[in-house]
């Protein structure tokens, strides 16, 4: 299981690295929100999300993960007032432990999530599947032939299935974290590469907007 903290607390991060490493788990940890916004497009299984964060909140971090990702988050926090607790739950997250916490209660509550969500590290659309676990797609059970750039898009677009993900966000999540400059053409032509290797023709592209991974119409 890979783990994405967001926690300023070294401490803490030292102390949850090894019991996670102890359980079998890896971890990536960021002091940030904008540290955590640049490990987009989120490829883990569980989020473990401090509030309080230097430049930011968890709050904000969740929005933006769920504008494109549903991936598990669980709010570890020292923040404790109902309205809080009340509002990271009414967001949508998986649950709210404060601090001070129990380790062993943290990864249990972790292993629940993890297996409540464990079906969404596998997304079919007309015969292409997304494995999340493996990081690579596959049509009809043959693995496809990406390169790093074009199965981040491939992603992207898989995990927000029936929605429109715009062309900003595009470049947003998968392109500006590198600090790489890029433009509508070479956007358009990772989006022809990718359509030339998969057989269902299920990347729509919506004029003036972006595009949209559908099931293909018998």
């Amino acid at each position: 299981m890979k783990i994405l903290l967001v926690e300023d607390n070294k401490s803490i991060i030292k102390g949850l690295e090894y019991a996670f490493a102890q359980n079998g788990y890896s971890c990536e940890y960021c002091l940030s929100l904008d540290e955590a916004v640049r490990k987009a497009p989120f490829n883990y299984d569980v989020a473990v999300l401090d509030i309080m964060l230097p430049d930011g909140n968890g709050f904000d971090l969740f929005k933006k993960i769920r504008r494109y990702s549903d991936l598990p988050v669980i709010f570890l926090t020292a923040v404790d007032d109902e309205d809080s607790v009340v509002n990271g739950l009414e967001l949508g997250a998986d649950d709210y432990i404060t601090k001070p916490f129990s380790t062993r209660e943290l990864i249990a509550r972790i292993k629940r999530v993890a297996n409540k969500n464990s079906k969404k590290n596998i997304i079919t659309v007309s015969g292409v599947t997304l494995d999340l676990d493996k990081s690579a797609v596959f049509e009809n059970g043959k693995q496809l032939e990406l390169t790093a750039l074009e199965y981040k898009l491939l992603s992207l677009l898989m995990q927000n299935v029936g929605r429109v993900v715009t062309r900003e966000l595009i470049f947003e999540k998968i392109w500006d974290v590198s600090g790489n400059f890029v433009n509508d053409n070479t956007l358009t032509v990772y989006i022809k590469r990718i359509r030339k290797k998969l057989d269902a023709d299920i990347i729509k592209t919506v004029k003036g907007m972006g595009y949209q991974v559908a099931e293909v119409s018998e």
